[in-house]
């Protein structure tokens, strides 16, 4: 089934679409949460609610901003990280006082954040489509430097030296500031 007709199917709420979504792109988007979620049972959770989302979003796409399998791994990726984020804090037992919350940050710091965005964008822009696919793997989609070796046909060594040379040329360009 073609993109097309998935879409078509989704967009008029057909059942069937949501089955063609998953037969067709729900191993790309068990790819894009196994690295965030490696619980076996998380990860089939966060791909039957990434589904739900792309089902009831699907108004939201649009084809001019990009693709149904990237605006499928955006979703993917942010459903993960979402249920990452709810485990971790279930599963953490202090609570944090009242004085350790941090202010909301200021107007100087609000800009000083959107600047640094920006500057990132730039710095992005520069970076060869190689190293530009690295970084997305590693700082994006959280994959561990195994399974990016592992995919690349790599060393963990290799991947490792790549990303720290990446890391120093964002660096650079950042004036100081690199990845983290």
């Amino acid at each position: 089934m073609r993109e097309q007709e998935i879409l078509e199917l989704l967009l008029l709420q057909e059942e069937a679409g949501i089955n063609a979504l998953l037969r067709h792109y729900g191993p790309l988007m068990r790819y894009v949460i196994a690295p965030i979620l490696p619980d076996p049972q998380d990860c089939e959770e966060c791909l039957s609610e990434s589904a739900l989302r792309a089902w009831e979003r699907i108004d939201q796409f649009d084809r001019q901003k990009g693709t149904l399998r990237a605006w499928l791994t955006a979703i993917s990726r942010n459903a993960a990280l979402d249920r990452a984020r709810k485990l971790a804090r279930a599963s953490r037992t202090e609570e944090l006082s009242a004085a350790a919350c941090s202010p909301p940050p200021t107007p100087e710091e609000l800009l000083l954040q959107k600047e640094q965005r920006e500057a990132l964008a730039r710095a992005l822009k520069t970076l060869t489509k190689n190293e530009l696919a690295l970084f997305y793997r590693k700082y994006y989609y959280l994959q561990p430097t195994a399974q990016i070796a592992s995919e690349l046909s790599m060393t963990e060594r290799a991947v490792e030296g790549k990303l720290y040379r990446l890391n120093r040329k964002l660096r650079d360009l950042l004036g100081g500031e690199g990845i983290e």
